[in-house]
């Protein structure tokens, strides 16, 4: 564990190694104005201790680059320490060398985290504000995006808040009816504590059946397509990436490995993953690549399953059809520009012939309670479609981006299930007319669990696990 000594005056690069435009050297703590002092050389022949909060100046860091140097003065920057940012050119020596120099005139290096450490600790933000910072560095979709910066902006803690007002309210009159037993006080005597408790576990319930919407925001889901060879797969991945990420070819099997790329459907980040065909090839290294999609198949959230319209279900089908029975599927009839009858068939432009209704009967009865649509990637037929069907898959009709708290850390998921745990056994307490005693103990217990989210009460130790995921210089 580290020791974070939070009198130290700290600094970081805050801008990716290699090079850039520009480089930033973040400084924090007491002597950031100091150090900045002694190695600025204003253009104005001003010393930064002699500027405001708020300021930009321009002017050279010694024998290394011209900069623009930044003031944030305490308490309005980003940790509520003074702050110094030196802005130089992005090379890897430029930012190198500023930064050591910072370090040699009284900083140490900061710990991955510890500027938003030190924002927590020092109350600007707490620990779900905190943690969305990260999930703001790291969003890979509009929809992600939305999620951390509505948890930043402080709506997940603010609800959480709500409810620890709440208990302590709570409490405090359980705690007095202990210590004075004789004056029938009336949050138990009038029945208000099961009404208050009753609100608590149904706000608690919603945000705990947010999570599985919020985790597909957070970490995206992994949609695989499978299929036997040469039914379009890959064609299909690039058509939906919108740009030739695999190689096609009219030759069967010439995906050998699964290919995983990141989309973005309306702000859903979806896990796209191209495997090779699923058939029966005498290749060895087809017969790896075939397992390998099988693997892929196993963890998937969501088979996107691709078969040839414009040939009959064959025993390679059957295979790989029986393969994903029962899981979450949507069933890709590709090609349907090859078979004109069925073309017009999916559009409902007219009678359905012998061949196809006996095709569509089959489908009917293998498919059973899946989703079954019709599209050709080569002529992007039915595409729009077929993305919209992705992301009822994904939703199934739950989830709308609104303006509500959404819950999409695991921590804050497994800390709220036990919290919702020990209501449940105050609600019951409640209801039997349990001694007061008896309620206190779970209703603490409730108040740590729900306190640990927004960081009341956390030890180094849970500290120490969050922010090690950080990058330094954040």
């Amino acid at each position: 564990m580290h020791e974070h000594n939070i009198d130290d005056t700290i600094a970081a690069p805050a801008t990716p190694a290699g090079e850039g435009g520009i480089g930033i050297v973040r400084i924090s703590g007491a002597k950031a104005i100091e150090i900045a002092d002694s190695i600025f050389v204003s253009k104005d022949g001003k010393r930064v201790s002699d500027y405001g909060t708020y300021t930009v100046h321009y002017g050279q860091i010694v024998d290394i680059d011209e900069v623009l140097l930044t003031v944030m003065r305490a308490p309005k920057s980003y940790t509520k320490e003074d702050v110094v940012e030196i802005n130089c050119h992005g090379g890897i020596q430029a930012v190198k060398k500023v930064f050591d120099l910072v370090i040699k005139r009284g900083a140490r290096t900061a710990l991955p985290g510890e500027f938003t450490r030190r924002a927590f600790l020092n109350g600007r933000i707490d620990l779900a504000q905190a943690e969305a910072v990260l999930d703001v560095i790291r969003a890979k979709t509009e929809g992600s995006l939305k999620a951390a910066v509505g948890q930043l902006e402080g709506r997940l803690s603010k609800d959480v808040s709500g409810m620890l007002d709440v208990l302590v309210d709570i409490a405090s009159g359980i705690e007095a009816s202990i210590d004075f037993p004789d004056e029938e006080l009336d949050i138990i005597k009038e029945g208000d504590l099961e009404k208050k408790v009753g609100g608590i576990l149904d706000n608690m319930k919603g945000l705990i059946e947010s999570f599985s919407e919020g985790v597909v925001l957070r970490e995206g889901v992994l949609a695989v397509i499978c299929g036997k060879p040469n039914v379009g797969k890959s064609s299909l991945m690039n058509l939906l990436l919108k740009r030739d990420r695999v190689i096609v070819t009219p030759v069967p099997g010439t995906t050998r490995d699964a290919v995983e790329e990141m989309i973005s459907l309306n702000g859903v980040p979806i896990r796209l993953v191209d495997t090779a065909g699923i058939g029966e090839v005498n290749d060895v290294l087809y017969r790896e690549s075939a397992g390998r999609s099988k693997r892929y198949i196993d963890k998937a959230d969501i088979i996107l399953l691709m078969l040839d319209a414009s040939t009959e279900i064959n025993e390679e089908d059957m295979e790989i059809i029986e393969l994903v029975k029962g899981r979450k599927k949507l069933v890709i009839m590709n090609k349907i520009d090859l078979n004109a009858e069925l073309a017009l068939y999916g559009t409902g432009l007219s009678t359905v012939p012998a061949t196809n209704r006996d095709r569509k009967r089959r489908s009917d009865s293998l498919f059973k309670g899946d989703a079954v649509i019709e599209i050709s990637v080569d002529k992007k037929i039915n595409i729009n479609l077929l993305e919209r069907s992705i992301l009822d898959m994904v939703w199934s009709g739950k989830y709308a981006q609104g303006e509500s708290a959404i819950l999409t850390n695991a921590r804050h998921k497994e800390l709220l299930d036990k919290a919702f745990n020990n209501m449940l056994s105050v609600n019951k307490a409640v209801k039997n007319a349990m001694h007061p005693e008896l309620i206190a103990v779970d209703l603490k217990d409730a108040i740590f669990n729900l306190g640990l989210i927004v960081g009341r009460s956390a030890s180094d130790d849970i500290l120490d696990k969050i922010f090690e995921n950080f990058c330094i210089g954040k």
